[in-house]
């Protein structure tokens, strides 16, 4: 038999839950906006951390516009099951693809903040069915 949540309990989950997910999107909507603003980077990117080169700018737009589809779609709540697994494989994708930042890691500290968000990505696909503030169902 299971304990039920306390309803403070439950508010104060709900609240946690609303600000992870609202600060991953801040820094998803960041990389994304930056496939728009700055299409050349997002080629620079590709290429050194993922090994794809010949990027175009109509493919950083493409890849964005998808992106801002589901980083949205994440905001809001909606398909958690499958938006915030795709959040969490993607941002995995990126920490994990920056090993050799890590080794480094002296020079290169600001990588390290990947970790955490990767954890917050983590716990909200684990929890997602208690995160229900301000979600569309």
């Amino acid at each position: 038999m299971t304990n039920p949540i306390s309803a403070d309990l439950q508010n104060r989950l709900q609240w946690s839950l609303l600000s992870l997910r609202v600060g991953v999107f801040i820094v998803m909507i960041m990389w994304t906006l930056d496939k728009f603003v700055n299409p050349a980077h997002s080629a620079g990117i590709f290429e050194k951390f993922y090994g794809i080169s010949g990027s175009t700018d109509i493919v950083a737009y493409v890849l964005g516009a998808l992106q801002l589809v589901l980083v949205l779609a994440f905001l809001a709540g909606i398909k958690k099951r499958l938006t915030y697994g795709i959040i969490f494989v993607m941002h995995g994708l990126s920490t994990l693809s920056s090993y050799n930042q890590y080794i480094d890691g002296f020079n290169n500290l600001l990588f390290f903040t990947a970790w955490p968000m990767w954890a917050a990505c983590f716990a909200l696909y684990l929890l997602r069915d208690q995160d229900v503030k301000f979600t569309i169902k």
